[in-house]
């Protein structure tokens, strides 16, 4: 359990209050106000991206005389284009549909009648990386869900998620007369905050938690101790299948596609390829990788099969290849030694793709088409907060908007 201070607990705890104070602002706000704040998101963000890239800049230089990782760096960094697709998703999130709040579902006897009501949670917490990205990825669903939030990043990032809070998303809220103070942005990079978050059941009774597969588990545990709910995304790791019937270029391209960013959950982690083709592929795949100055672990390792090389800051560039005897062993390896986030497999037979697809049980799985898909913007045209791969009931694969209400049901009389 991480001891944390009282100083760190009562500003996380103001945090949350704020929050709570705010909340009823968004739940009671109209969709044309909802949508309005996310509007006027999008333009601040363009307006304000010369200080935003230099409040970046700061946390980069400050990441790189620390040593950060090039896949951590990549993470971290603000670019003009990735502000203005950051824009973008804004102003489509904006244009997309809200729910309906309430839906009829049957007749009661009596001459009653039952709804189904949508209804914020509230208040949400949000723990995640040092991405300054997620900042406005979370925050906009929270926005669109109307529920306040609470948010933690990572240390190196803080002064970005710091400019985009004050320049963006504070003032874009009062642009349509939402309270500002909707979503908080916790100031201290101590990292006991999170163990704070996740212990204010009262205010924050959901928190999402992004990160490390190790820490984030734990901040899980706590959040139980304390009664709060959590959604988390804690490990990553792509899996490739080349089978016995790939077309090898087809192969070939999504192996590439799939290590086009190294510091991302849903990259290339596991190759697995067909024993029958291995000697014949494994050449190929071994000089496309070397020539993106990627590393190749190869059969017998001194690892764990599904060790997830994204969070390894030291040989982040790296994929670890196995052969295996056929899609149903595949599969069985996938289910068994990854987290479970997303796997492929490339073939040319219809039967040995949809015995792959039934036997793995992950959150989301690919016949000829590369794993990096499984993301809420390239899946469902919406910013996401996370990837849940809990093996539950609820959200599962990216969490949108749609996800962050609590279903209430309704009776009444015709």
């Amino acid at each position: 359990m991480t001891v944390v201070s009282e100083s760190v607990s009562s500003v996380v705890a103001a945090c949350a209050q704020a929050a709570h104070r705010a909340a009823p602002s968004l739940a009671a706000a109209p969709d044309s106000a909802i949508d309005g704040a996310l509007s006027a998101m999008a333009g601040r963000l363009r307006d304000s991206s010369p200080a935003l890239l230099e409040a970046n800049e700061v946390d980069v230089s400050a990441a790189v005389a620390d040593g950060m990782s090039a896949g951590l760096l990549d993470r971290l960094r603000l670019t003009p284009e990735r502000l203005a697709s950051m824009a973008s998703a804004l102003e489509l999130l904006a244009s997309t549909p809200h729910p309906p709040r309430s839906t009829f579902v049957r007749d009661l006897p009596d001459g009653l009648k039952l709804y189904e009501r949508r209804r914020p949670v509230g208040v949400i917490g949000a723990n995640y990386e040092a991405r300054p990205n997620v900042t406005i990825d979370v925050a906009s669903q929270l926005v669109k869900s109307r529920n306040a939030g609470v948010l933690r990043t990572g240390g190196a990032a803080l002064g970005s998620a710091t400019a985009l809070v004050r320049s963006v998303i504070a003032p874009a809220l009062s642009d349509v007369s939402l309270d500002p103070a909707a979503i908080q942005l916790v100031p201290t990079p101590d990292r006991a905050a999170a163990s704070a978050l996740v212990s204010q059941p009262a205010h924050v009774p959901l928190v999402i938690l992004r990160g490390s597969g190790e820490t984030t588990r734990t901040l899980g545990q706590e959040a139980a101790r304390h009664g709060v709910r959590t959604l988390a995304h804690a490990d990553g790791g792509g899996v490739l299948y080349i089978d016995a019937d790939a077309d090898v270029a087809v192969a070939l391209d999504l192996v590439k596609r799939s290590v086009d960013r190294l510091g991302v959950c849903n990259r290339l982690n596991l190759l697995l390829i067909h024993s029958s083709v291995y000697e014949s592929v494994l050449p190929q795949v071994s000089s496309l990788l070397d020539a993106l100055n990627i590393a190749v672990s190869l059969p017998p390792h001194n690892h764990p099969i599904g060790y997830e090389w994204a969070l390894d800051s030291t040989r982040e560039a790296t994929v670890t290849v196995l052969p295996v005897s056929s899609a149903a062993e595949a599969a069985e390896v996938a289910n068994r030694e990854t987290s479970g986030l997303a796997a492929c497999i490339v073939t040319t037979t219809r039967a040995t793709a949809e015995a792959f697809m039934d036997a793995y049980t992950g959150t989301g799985v690919f016949w000829n088409a590369t794993t990096r898909l499984l993301d809420g913007f390239k899946l469902l045209a919406v910013p996401e907060t996370g990837i849940n791969i809990d093996k539950v009931p609820g959200p599962r694969g990216p969490v949108t908007y749609p996800d962050l209400c609590l279903r209430q049901y309704a009776v009444l009389p015709a």
